[in-house]
């Protein structure tokens, strides 16, 4: 399964703004590593970079194309980016700060390997998660039904997680608090205005949908984007000021005490 950054980074401001609601609750003066966990294009780790320039950041992420997009801001002094899996990675005895923004839901064991991280952390240190919040909505579970139905379910068959993806708010509260961190979680429904033809097809071609393309030729995935595209626009019709694709996200931000 190949990610597309041109395609990841087409909404750029609606898939930016949580990254920096997020690390604004980060409070740490100079630390001395920052690591990006799913960097992804690598432009809000640059963005981490100009925030600390004392500090080494590091970028990490298991896709290829993402790297060699990102590779055009390494060239920033002590940022660098690796290859690498986010569930067999673990902090440096250095690492001051860790953020994840937007990548944690594609771990299904992300929430067993978080008290180990924040373990891990020395005194002071923080560590930041944001992930998508909306797997029950038209946009996920349309996608879940027409993928179950008569037609597809052969081919799609365990193609799509939901019911485990993320964590509630709540959840991820208490294992910052079990880890001995002051802690502080929340939630935020985005009201993003789209526009375009067919723009909330256009908005999970560059995530959700990734997995169900992957699994179908192309030929079948034209077919199937065209029978989806027909139910998002029933679910969210278009207006005379473009089309409200609402997006709930979860927050979590904790210190290690």
């Amino acid at each position: 399964m190949h990610w597309d950054p041109a395609k990841y980074v087409q909404f750029g401001d609606y898939r930016q703004r949580p990254f920096f609601d997020l690390t604004g609750r980060i409070d740490a003066a100079a630390p001395r590593e920052v690591v990006d966990l799913g960097c992804g294009p690598g432009n809000l780790t640059a963005a981490l970079a100009e925030r600390w320039p004392g500090a080494r950041v590091v970028g990490l992420d298991s896709s290829p194309e993402m790297l060699s997009k990102a590779e055009i801001h390494a060239a920033a002094p002590r940022l660098e980016f690796r290859l690498g899996d986010i569930a067999g990675w673990t902090p440096s005895p250095e690492t001051d700060v860790v953020v994840s923004n937007a990548a944690l839901q594609w771990i299904p064991e992300h929430r067993e390997l978080l008290p180990g991280w924040l373990e891990a952390l020395g005194p002071g240190a923080w560590f930041a998660l944001q992930v998508p919040g909306n797997f029950e909505s038209p946009s996920h579970t349309l996608m879940r039904e027409l993928a179950e139905s008569p037609g597809w379910a052969a081919r799609l068959d365990g193609v799509l997680r939901h019911d485990d993806a993320v964590a509630e708010p709540a959840r991820y509260l208490e294992i910052m608090l079990d880890a001995g961190c002051a802690a502080d979680a929340w939630e935020t429904t985005y009201l993003q205005l789209l526009s375009g033809e067919d723009p909330v097809l256009e908005w999970v071609r560059g995530t959700g949908l990734r997995p169900v393309l992957a699994a179908l030729t192309p030929e079948e995935g034209g077919e199937f984007e065209t029978e989806y595209a027909a139910l998002l626009a029933k679910a969210y019709p278009g207006t005379a000021h473009g089309t409200v694709f609402p997006f709930r996200r979860i927050f979590a931000v904790a210190r290690k005490l």
